[in-house]
């Protein structure tokens, strides 16, 4: 999961406007990514580009923005899935080839091929200088034979696997490309005269543009100043938008095919709350990503909402900090309990999903120590029992807790009184699409295409390419 934007200028545009508006953008997909950032921008002539490890409040100085004047520009937010969390992975990458100049690329997905198009570009000479799958992509549509970068694009695309959403710009044009099954989101957007392109509507909204639609599954979109352009059409048979996107990974601010992910949360509260009730006398959301639903959960239950949680939110989503020890660690940084609220009481604490089980142990002693007297689960997904290879590092399978206990075992294990997922049906139908319509591999194992169940985080490490 990695958060990426762009923006085409007119060319009588000011030039320090474009890699601003990224930087802003890039600000609001902050929850896609925690890791490094980068933003890459163009005059017409040549590309410039300045990334680092951190977040974009760190990474980014007025100076920075100063060298990245131009017209146009484009940025990256990661959240490392393939190549270890190291400056050499951080995006945007730049790549060269004769006769085009360069190209610089931002990547949200998981190219499952990865390592074998790596090692025919490597036999044809091809050098690489990270461990990424995006310098795999950008390298292959490098060299690919064709007289322009769209002729490149249109041959190299059809070959990768798995899911890209794809933000590329040259010199001459910005490209919004998504894969065909449209597993990550991507959406196109006007400001004025200039046309925008970002992983969620959330931050056309920031910027002050307005949403004009999603790239296409499969779709090629350039941007230049003719304006925005289908290229080609890669879509497959059926579509999988990921279903993760809409409980967890997306902002409650963004639409994800028009549809509210706030809305849809609410809606996952309601039938969970349909599907598992509590006797209880509040109920309570691990904040944030979980409030929608516990707000719709005690609008169904009748139960009041209370915040008995607080998050300090100057710490990072345990969820996507890379290594085990700082994720406990940040439990216990994150949350403070409100024992006024929870004091004595029957309590309903709904979160959006449990996947190693590392952090709802921690969040129900918490209540406990702050006077709950009995503390009930609910969670608004099925249980995580497969792997992701489409973008989403949750955990090899056998670190996934659903994966090796069943629901009272993991009740046991979290120390709550009671415990209840939404089911799978409950999940797709607040969506407002259909289980065809979506990716739901990590809840029943149905991969959308052939997976390596091996494959990690590490494939193109140079211990593991050299093995």
């Amino acid at each position: 999961m990695c958060g990426i934007a762009g923006i085409w200028n007119p060319a009588t545009a000011d030039p320090t406007e474009a890699a601003r508006l990224v930087f802003f953008s890039l600000y609001a997909l902050q929850h896609r990514g925690q890791e490094s950032a980068g933003i890459a921008a163009s005059d017409g002539r040549d590309l410039r580009i300045v990334r680092r490890m951190g977040l974009v409040g760190q990474v980014f100085n007025e100076t920075d923005l100063g060298v990245l004047g131009g017209r146009a520009a484009m940025g990256h937010t990661r959240y490392s899935t393939t190549g270890g969390s190291r400056i050499q992975n951080a995006q945007p990458m730049v790549v060269t080839a004769k006769g085009l100049g360069e190209l610089a690329i931002g990547h949200n997905g998981n190219c499952i091929n990865a390592r074998e198009l790596r090692d025919d570009l490597a036999r044809e000479g091809v050098r690489f200088a990270t461990s990424s799958d995006t310098e795999v992509i950008a390298q292959a549509i490098a060299n690919e034979i064709g007289a322009t970068w769209d002729e490149r694009m249109v041959r190299a695309l059809p070959k990768l696997r798995g899911a890209w959403s794809l933000v590329i710009l040259t010199p001459s044009a910005l490209y919004a490309i998504r894969d065909p099954l449209g597993v990550r989101p991507l959406s196109l957007g006007r400001k004025g005269d200039a046309w925008l392109v970002a992983s969620e509507t959330c931050a056309l909204e920031t910027v002050g543009a307005t949403f004009v639609r999603d790239v296409a599954p499969g779709e090629v979109v350039r941007i230049d100043d003719r304006g925005a352009v289908t290229l080609a059409d890669f879509a497959a048979d059926r579509r999988g938008m990921c279903v993760f996107e809409h409980v967890y990974l997306a902002s409650v601010a963004s639409e994800l095919g028009g549809v509210s992910v706030y809305a849809t949360r609410e809606r996952m509260g309601e039938t969970l709350a349909d599907e598992h009730p509590a006797i209880a006398d509040v109920v309570i959301p691990v904040p944030d990503s979980a409030i929608p639903a516990a707000v719709g959960y005690a609008r169904r239950s009748g139960i009041p909402f209370r915040e008995g949680l607080i998050k300090n939110r100057y710490i990072g989503r345990t969820f996507i900090q890379p290594s085990p020890e700082l994720r406990a660690q940040g439990v216990a940084l994150k949350y403070n309990a409100l024992a006024d609220v929870l004091d004595g009481k029957r309590v309903v604490v709904v979160d959006d999903s449990i996947v190693r089980g590392s952090t709802s142990g921690p969040i129900v002693s918490l209540l406990r120590q702050h006077g709950a007297r009995e503390v009930h689960m609910r969670i608004c997904s099925p249980p995580i029992r497969h792997q992701c290879f489409f973008g989403v590092d949750m955990a090899r399978r056998d670190d996934l807790i659903a994966s090796r206990l069943d629901v009272e075992e993991i009740r046991r294990q979290i120390g709550a009184d009671t415990l209840g997922y939404l089911s799978l049906g409950g999940m797709v139908q607040a969506t407002g699409a259909t289980e065809g319509e979506l990716c739901t591999a990590c809840f029943t194992g149905n991969y959308l295409v052939p997976v390596q169940l091996e494959l990690g985080k590490d494939a193109l490490e140079p211990e593991k390419v050299n093995a």
